[in-house]
């Protein structure tokens, strides 16, 4: 009796030892799959961006574009073994290092052979989402799929304390991180052989499996619509924005309503009897239009509809992907990058072949995407009960509780960064001693890249800060479209400045982007389309600024390419009538693409009724600054220094106490000694410097700066 109750107690303690050691291994298990999804979305979203610096760089096709077919790699999966050697655990372990290694491609000492690492390490991801998906483990492809809706989650929230930028490829520290962890998470997954295969699983046969094509087509079309709309929770704020006052819902704190209705989504998957019908596709697909078609909190509420929508029917056309032979994967990855090239030709049709077919038609991508991913949830087969996200495993029903609460622990962790990001002193600035002087500048963003493809927002930002301008217009700054990364340029330089943000055009309006920095309240604004007949789609926004107490007109613009003629006349004359009806002072601050005393320099200038801020200045290309009802008191060009492919421009003004009875600043020095030290510029860019500025760093060039005196 004594040692049969001995037992049973012994046995009892063993039993709770084991659920202990289960325990501990759920919860180190769900933060190593989180890691490992984490690890995949950055590499999946990071590869077109590196792409597309080179065609960018040289305004046409450039044979880098064929680093693309990396995605296709599964296609090896054709090869008899190919896939069962993948599925093996040591393969596929040695698979995840080398992804986890491809990482460090950031800290790579050139563009090309970062270009190539990424390459290698997106392609091998694909490669392990093909023996993950295919696996015929219910476990495996269980965790499969929750380490990708996890990874997301951790994804989108660690984006918005890095206001809205990846952790993996903001800098050579949090790049670093992010390796060691992913390397931890690899080697654990490995020594704790979690890829083993259990004996028994077994494929489904053929008469079993859906209809490869349309689960194929709606598998890439679900992989597109994530990484274009949700990569980044502030992307379909961006589709709906408006001119200032009613500008509609802004990334900050809005954003948060975004991450909150993908979590809702994640959640609201489970109920099949809705997410899997007819009825709540044309839900998600009338969410997907008016998200396109309606303007500010419309639009925004269709966008939201959207991301419930798509993350409702992640484990559905994950189940029917998962029985489809392992290749046709392929298909599915050449219908996301098919759909990410047709979104790029959409914006540079006038640079691409074929490009006059595509020309402002997001309209038709959205169609194709939503019947394609129809298409997928009907690619019929014998499945009827779930493959992944909602199994049973050694009798825990998934997703598990531990499943739920860490999703809502990443879900609150991204709330938390916007918490963590508040600043209700943002737009507090050390008052001026001259209140009515301000500094305007002009510069070419190119996307928050430097010359060589890596991040240059922290040093952008600094050049812009010392400037001192209070108002800047960024041209090609609309960096949210996926192959640019799915930035927000304004977002992020907003906060880093303290300025309020004008974001114009609106991303679904096909331009290269450009918004607005101002220190003092826009007061109000409109954003314009330019007319273009024949070239690419040109952004303006005209907007008024409050200077403490007097009003400021500024018409900002990017006009179309140079080649074509007819474009940049009928842009300038529509400039030039938004600046001859300006009821204050004006600004003009643009992208000309045309010579000094060219015909729509001078259109602008006679019709516009404004002056140029030096007519002697005859070499500038693209850049302009002019001016009206104002007094000019200096102007500068500040070289790039590798940031860019255009320097900075700035000007300095002063807002005449009588608008009726003033004298504009007729003489011209290079002296700084001859005005007031406020109207100096700053002294860190050097001193007059005469012809360009071949040099590192940033510093005046062409024959500046100059000051204008009475």
């Amino acid at each position: 009796m004594a040692e049969a109750s001995w037992r049973k107690k012994t046995s009892g303690k063993d039993e709770r030892a084991k659920m202990g050691d289960v325990q501990t291994t759920s919860a180190k298990t769900l933060i190593r799959d989180t890691i490992n999804g984490f690890v995949f979305w950055s590499l999946f979203q990071a590869l077109a961006p590196m792409i597309w610096f080179y065609p960018l760089n040289e305004l046409e096709i450039s044979g880098y574009e064929a680093f693309a077919a990396v995605w296709f790699c599964p296609i090896f999966c054709i090869l008899p073994g190919f896939l069962c050697l993948i599925q093996n655990r040591w393969v596929l372990g040695l698979l995840r290092l080398v992804c986890v290694g491809c990482l460090a491609s950031f800290q790579m000492p050139t563009t090309l052979s970062r270009l190539v690492t990424l390459a290698v390490g997106s392609g091998t991801a694909t490669l392990v989402m093909a023996a993950l998906l295919f696996s015929p483990s219910t476990r495996i492809r269980s965790q499969f799929y929750w380490s990708l809706m996890l990874g997301m989650f951790a994804f989108l929230s660690s984006r918005i304390w890095l206001t809205s930028f990846v952790p993996t490829w903001w800098s050579n520290s949090t790049n670093t991180a992010v390796i060691s962890l992913g390397a931890i998470a690899a080697l654990d997954q490995i020594m704790s052989g979690d890829d083993r295969i259990e004996d028994g699983s077994k494929r489904l046969s053929k008469a079993e499996r859906p209809y490869w094509i349309p689960a194929s087509l709606g598998f890439g079309s679900l992989l597109y619509v994530t990484h274009a709309c949700f990569g980044e929770v502030s992307l379909i704020l961006r589709w709906v924005v408006k001119g200032y006052p009613d500008h509609g819902p802004m990334p900050y704190p809005w954003g948060g309503l975004v991450l909150l209705s993908l979590a809702f989504g994640a959640y609201m998957s489970q109920c099949h009897h809705v997410s899997n019908t007819t009825w709540w596709w044309v839900c998600g697909l009338l969410g997907f239009f008016a998200m396109y078609f309606l303007p500010r909190w419309m639009g925004f509420g269709g966008g939201l509809v959207l991301a419930v929508y798509v993350m409702s029917v992640w484990p559905k056309l994950f189940d029917q992907m998962s029985g489809c032979p392992a290749t046709s994967l392929t298909l599915a990855m050449v219908v996301y990058v098919a759909e990410v090239l047709f979104g790029v030709w959409t914006v540079a049709y006038n640079f691409v072949p074929g490009g006059v077919y595509t020309r402002e038609h997001t309209d038709w991508l959205i169609g194709f995407v939503m019947v394609m991913i129809l298409f997928g949830l009907y690619s019929r087969g014998k499945i009827t009960e779930s493959r992944a996200a909602f199994v049973t495993i050694n009798k825990t029903k998934m997703p598990s509780t531990s499943h739920s609460i860490l999703l809502f622990l990443l879900v609150m962790a991204g709330l938390g960064g916007l918490g963590a990001r508040y600043n209700p002193r943002q737009y507090d600035h050390a008052p001026k001693t001259a209140p009515h002087e301000f500094t305007a500048a002009i510069w070419t963003y190119h996307f928050g890249y430097d010359n060589k493809g890596w991040p240059s927002l922290e040093r952008g930002a600094q050049l812009l800060s010392d400037t001192g301008a209070d108002f800047i217009t960024l041209l090609e700054s609309d960096a949210s479209k996926p192959f640019l990364g799915n930035n927000d340029l304004g977002m992020w330089l907003g906060e880093r400045l303290g300025m309020y943000v004008d974001f114009g055009v609106s991303t679904k309006d096909h331009t290269w982007g450009n918004l607005i920095l101002s220190k003092y309240p826009i007061v109000k604004s409109t954003h314009h389309l330019l007319p273009s007949p024949h070239g690419e789609l040109a952004p303006a926004i005209t907007a008024t600024v409050n200077y403490t107490g007097k009003l400021v007109d500024f018409v900002v613009t990017h006009m179309g390419n140079d080649r074509d003629v007819l474009d940049r006349e009928l842009q300038a004359k529509f400039l030039s009538t938004e600046l001859r009806n300006a009821e204050n002072p004006a600004v003009f601050l643009g992208y000309v693409t045309s010579q000094p005393r060219s015909r729509d320099y001078y259109q602008l200038i006679n019709h516009g009724k404004v002056k140029d801020i030096d007519e002697t200045d005859q070499d500038r290309w693209c850049e302009y600054i002019m001016y009206k009802g104002l007094i000019r008191l200096g102007y500068a060009r500040i070289t790039h220094g590798g940031l860019s492919d255009t320097e900075v421009q700035v000007a300095r003004f002063r807002i005449p106490g009588d608008p009726q009875k003033y004298s504009d600043h007729a003489k011209t020095s290079s002296d700084g000694k001859k005005v007031e030290e406020r109207i100096r510029f700053n002294s860190k860019f050097g001193s007059y410097h005469v012809g360009h500025g071949y040099f590192n760093g940033h510093g005046f060039h062409m024959s500046t700066p100059k000051y204008f005196l009475p």
